[in-house]
């Protein structure tokens, strides 16, 4: 069931038409026949009031349509990427004992709400990279994970950019360090990254962008491949994700 059903009925049930719900929600008509003919996807629940309007016209429980929404959004966007699980436990146990101790709080929760979510994909990748044993972090030998173990120190990133900095055990004992980061455009006629307007085009992904949210995402590119649009989504979530900052 998503939110174009539910208000589909609840209006049939209760005899209104879609003016009616449009003046109540404060939205025009041809917005709400869009999203009852799903030509526009339903808003996140967490960007707009509109939900709790339109709950207390169609006579819902408080937060029903929010819930709807909520879960819709999700089961689209669990659609859109497949299934995902997390990576095999003894890796991602040895990232996070390698994890800098100011941030493995902070990194542990977020491995356990987004399971080989964008982080935990990016720092396995750049860790096995500099290890020189490849990118496959599905499949990581015993072996492999003893090197790994032996050669990296420790690692970080940063939440606004998702730099990712890598030190290592020198051969002589000296640390190195490797740092994988985007780089700011300077020019203001740079041109656009085709990710970046793919996820601008996909309304479930940019639904309810700021001015200055797409700011920041179009000052932010890669040096080495191009970012895609879920990259752009997820820089999106973590910008906007208050456990992200530390008080000002």
């Amino acid at each position: 069931m998503d939110v174009a059903l539910v208000i589909r009925r609840r209006l049939d049930a209760l005899g209104l038409d879609q003016r009616d719900l449009a003046r109540v929600a404060g939205v025009t008509e041809s917005y709400v026949s869009q999203l009852l003919t799903r030509k526009k996807a339903p808003p996140a629940p967490d960007r707009t009031d509109i939900y709790d309007r339109m709950d207390r016209f169609l006579k819902l429980p408080q937060g029903e349509l929010a819930r709807v929404a909520d879960a819709h959004l999700k089961e689209e966007l669990k659609r859109r990427l497949g299934d995902t699980a997390p990576l095999f436990p003894e890796l991602r146990e040895l990232m996070l004992v390698k994890c800098v101790p100011s941030q493995l709080t902070q990194v542990r929760a977020i491995f356990e709400r987004q399971p080989f979510g964008e982080l935990e994909r990016l720092a396995s990748v750049k860790l096995l990279e500099v290890a020189g044993l490849g990118g496959d972090v599905l499949h990581v030998t015993a072996r492999q994970r003893a090197r790994l173990d032996s050669l990296i120190a420790s690692w970080r990133w940063d939440p606004v950019t998702f730099a990712i900095e890598i030190t290592t055990n020198g051969r002589r004992g000296d640390p190195a360090v490797t740092r994988f980061e985007y780089v700011a455009r300077t020019g203001g006629d740079a041109e656009e990254e085709p990710g970046l307007l793919e996820f601008l085009r996909d309304q479930m992904l940019s639904d309810g962008v700021s001015r200055d949210e797409l700011a920041f995402l179009k000052a932010l590119r890669f040096t080495d491949r191009r970012p895609t649009a879920l990259y752009y989504y997820r820089a999106l979530q973590n910008l906007r994700d208050p456990l992200h900052f530390g008080a000002t």
